[in-house]
């Protein structure tokens, strides 16, 4: 299970980093539909991708960005930086 979960992690990376460059991208070519369209792409993947995550291994954030389980799951580890690649 463990490695499925490296898998996941590292799926989320990859989608929050096109993301974001993505985002910078728009900074500068913000009449860029195709560009605009593939954001929202990848933005929809990148919640439903925390939310499949967050449903099986517990919440990534905290503070009010993910909602937990009960038990309070906050205090589960490893925490999503702790997780050796």
């Amino acid at each position: 299970m463990e490695k499925e979960r490296v898998e996941m992690l590292r799926r989320i990376q990859e989608v929050e980093f096109a993301c974001i460059d993505l985002n910078l991208y728009l900074d500068t070519h913000p009449t860029d539909k195709r560009a605009l369209m593939d954001y929202n792409s990848y933005t929809y993947q990148l919640m439903m991708l925390k939310k499949q995550y967050e449903s099986i291994y517990g919440p990534m954030t905290n503070f009010g960005y993910a909602q937990s389980q009960y038990p309070w799951a906050w205090i589960e580890d490893p925490w999503p930086w702790e997780i050796e690649y």
